[in-house]
């Protein structure tokens, strides 16, 4: 009920933040205990400590972890898990739901959004925005309450979510702390060190509901299923021409392509055709 009535019973002991709901201060309190971010004495990076060892590995070129089938080497016992997958094609993350599985969360993760899109959401009651997940109905809650408890440090600025928080800070430390293992790629965000893994294990995690057509990641999805679009309107376009060719009419090019392609973008019944008599 805080949230209808602007109540915000739940405040900081260590500054004057107030906020309507317990979550959000646990999550503001954290950012007195100070950011984890740390310092690499041997170059300019700085970045979270859980990448810490990932990045050491790239001055000490220490990489302890051997794969037995290939010889491929790693800084990190979980990357040569994931790679080992290569070779045995385990596929250890399972749908629950059907017969899919993956070798990466990642993949998984997107596969079972496509299922979340037939669940009971939960409703935002100031808007109607509605999600399958509480995390992203509390994010979108920060909107209408102007709740963020994610402060910045170094600015001041403040965040409604973590991942804002952490994407702001890259800004001040020019850090991409997640790092491709196989490759120099480096990435500000997982999701985008996530999409380019897919490219090392052979992965095709997008799949076109029109042709089955897979590929490794979200850009070559989107250009792909535009051809599928680019095909519909050439056999509306077929349609139309068979309708205006069976009255015994003749229209003019020019202004058939005209009207049609200003039909097409408004989606008017009320468009004349400027044709001509056959006969």
């Amino acid at each position: 009920m805080a949230k209808h009535t602007g109540e915000k019973p739940y405040t900081c002991s260590k500054c004057d933040y107030r906020t309507t709901d317990k979550s959000y201060l646990s999550s503001h309190m954290k950012t007195h205990l100070g950011a984890k971010y740390y310092k690499c004495d041997q170059c300019d990076y700085s970045g979270h400590v859980g990448h810490f060892d990932r990045h050491m590995a790239k001055h000490t070129r220490e990489k302890p972890y051997m794969c037995g089938e290939c010889g491929y080497r790693t800084a990190t016992r979980s990357d040569l898990t994931k790679h080992m997958r290569k070779h045995t094609g385990e596929k250890p993350y399972k749908c629950g739901q059907c017969d899919y599985s993956a070798a990466q969360k990642s993949s998984l993760g997107r596969h079972m959004a496509k299922h979340n899109e037939d669940k009971p959401h939960d409703v935002s009651a100031e808007c109607g925005y509605n999600t399958n997940e509480k995390s992203p109905l509390l994010v979108h809650m920060s909107e209408h309450t102007d709740e963020k408890p994610y402060m910045c440090g170094e600015c001041g600025y403040r965040a409604a979510d973590k991942s804002k928080l952490f994407t702001h800070m890259t800004e001040h430390t020019g850090a991409k702390p997640y790092k491709c293992d196989q490759c120099d790629y480096s990435a500000v965000e997982k999701p985008s060190l996530e999409e380019h893994m897919v490219t090392h294990t052979g992965e095709k995690p997008y799949m076109c509901n029109e042709c089955g057509y897979r590929t490794d990641n979200s850009y070559n999805m989107s250009r792909h299923v535009k051809k599928h679009t680019a095909q519909k309107i050439h056999d509306t376009v077929g349609e139309l021409h068979v309708v205006i060719a069976s009255s015994k009419v003749r229209c003019n090019p020019s202004s058939y392509l005209i009207t049609l392609r200003y039909k097409l973008r408004r989606r008017s019944a009320n468009v004349a055709f400027e044709c001509h008599p056959l006969f």
